[in-house]
């Protein structure tokens, strides 16, 4: 699914206007249709609702909602932002019919220190300002907005949360609301993946509003979110005469002392995501935990106990993994040196791999092409540098993917995916309880699989991370957030396949 910026989206509405064709006041009751019934779905009618309207479209369609839900009997107002004569010109067709049949729910806010009445049960919509916001919200909209946020009622945001803009919040100074959840139309905004923002967002949920299809397809933009039919489209399919030898024999170069489980949780996962053989190469105090927790796979050991300090004969593997407990010893590193000059294999890099990479910057430039690295918040600081927010990260990856011709998969609550061309990719599935020691181990080792498998690296990165989540989601459906650890993640790679390959 294609991520819009504000403007675009405001561009696929007027094409949608113009050539299905519908009038605007009719596309705004569609989008509020949709949304009331969706909120007939969450909520019964014994509580009370509040909206609060701004002068504009999206003020227009908080009217539209506070009309349909009193019709279905909900106790429901409406404070309007404006006086009768600010309102734009479908706003105002939809406060007059707000009027012509429920004048006693309208309340206009004119004047900082209007009285806002909250009840603590109320369930508040915020229709103030839509996603074409562009200054901070200060005034009579910041009262509102500080008045919701201090009150007890639970907030639904509608497109987008008021005084929130959609891409760039580096010099937003104004109020925000901040809301449960956030219904917004067709496609998220781009600061909906960003983590200072869920404060704001919530748990969002995209309406369809049936915007025209071929203006979507027609618009060009390098964000993307994830989505089962995206990564289906590039699955390979198995044949009934398949044969190990298809799938790729994978090198994976992990652990040292005391860190043999992140060689074994990262083995477990490439076997489980279907590589047809897999050699782990471990110091020597590793090879009989390797060898009894992870028997499917084989072991090579360094002469070295306590590390990995060579790679040994590599000329026969499709596909490297490197870092999973590795450590970071000089002799590691002088390996890691060493392997970079020699092979030109598809490879992903993770934890003390990454760590190494961080404190010799200038091997950036010696990586593979499509090298696929996996940081975490931490590692990409190191790698790349520190940064103000998520919307500086972000763009601060795309370069590096592009400047170094690499993929980066930088692990969060939306795991981010660029490539070498600019574009990025976020991860749609996923949890909370997946912020927990080993996880990104079992990650590494999926990538490398389909790397293994032949996967294009781009392809490896992206239904790694889907596969990774979605059995991360499986998981959480018979543990809790606080219990998953990396290994139910890995006893539900299978499951999620089976998701992947489903009809539904």
């Amino acid at each position: 699914m294609k991520v819009f910026t504000a403007l675009q989206v405001r561009n696929i509405d007027n094409e949608t206007i113009v050539n299905e064709p519908v009038s605007s006041i009719d596309l705004m009751e569609r989008a509020a249709s949709c949304l009331c019934s969706r909120l007939l779905q969450l909520y019964t009618n014994t509580r009370p609702f509040i909206v609060f309207c701004g002068r504009g479209n999206n003020g227009g369609d908080g009217l539209v909602l506070a009309r349909l839900l009193l019709q279905h009997n909900y106790d429901c107002c409406a404070y309007i932002c404006a006086g009768e004569n600010q309102l734009s010109p479908d706003a105002a067709i939809n406060f007059n019919r707000l009027k012509d049949v429920y004048p006693q729910s309208i309340h206009l806010i004119t004047n900082i220190g209007n009285r806002i009445e909250i009840p603590v049960n109320a369930v508040v919509i915020d229709a103030l300002f839509g996603s074409g916001l562009t200054r901070p919200v200060q005034g009579i909209e910041a009262y509102i907005i500080d008045a919701v946020n201090s009150s007890s009622a639970e907030v639904i945001s509608v497109d987008i949360p008021s005084g929130l803009f959609a891409e760039d919040n580096s010099d937003n100074t104004g109020a925000i609301v901040k809301a449960k959840r956030t219904f917004t139309f067709e496609v998220p905004f781009l600061s909906f993946f960003f983590d200072e923002n869920y404060q704001y967002t919530g748990d969002w949920e995209i309406m369809n509003i049936k915007l025209l299809e071929e203006a979507k397809q027609k618009t060009e933009t390098p964000y993307n979110w994830v989505q089962k039919s995206d990564v289906k489209a590039f699955y390979k399919q198995r044949t009934r005469v398949a044969h190990k030898g298809i799938f790729g024999h994978a090198l994976l170069i992990a652990g040292s002392k005391g860190k043999t489980g992140a060689a074994v949780l990262a083995a477990r996962a490439g076997l489980r995501t279907g590589c047809g053989l897999l050699t782990v190469r471990v110091p020597g105090s590793s090879y009989d935990i390797l060898q009894i927790s992870c028997p499917e796979a084989m072991t090579t050991c360094d002469m070295n106990s306590d590390m990995v300090s060579s790679q040994g004969d590599i000329s026969k593997y499709d596909a490297i993994g490197i870092g999973p407990g590795l450590g970071t010893h000089t002799l590691t590193a002088a390996m890691i040196f060493d392997l970079l000059q020699q092979s030109r294999k598809p490879m992903v890099l993770d934890a003390d791999a990454l760590n190494i990479l961080a404190a010799n910057r200038d091997l950036l430039a010696n990586l593979p092409p499509n090298t696929i690295l996996t940081p975490h918040l931490g590692e990409f600081k190191r790698l790349f540098g520190e940064t103000n927010n998520s919307y500086e990260a972000l763009h601060m990856q795309i370069e590096a993917s592009k400047k170094y011709n690499i993929i980066i998969v930088r692990k969060g609550a939306f795991t981010a995916c660029s490539l070498p061309d600019g574009s990025c990719y976020f991860n749609s599935t996923g949890n909370q309880g997946m912020a927990t020691a080993g996880a990104g181990d079992v990650l590494t080792g999926m990538i490398l699989s389909l790397l293994a498998q032949n996967y294009e690296p781009g392809h490896a990165a992206i239904l790694g991370m889907w596969l990774h989540g979605k059995a991360g989601d499986i998981a959480c459906e018979k543990q809790s957030y606080e219990s998953l650890i990396a290994g139910d993640i890995v006893d539900s790679i299978g499951k999620a396949y089976n998701v992947l390959l489903s009809e539904n």
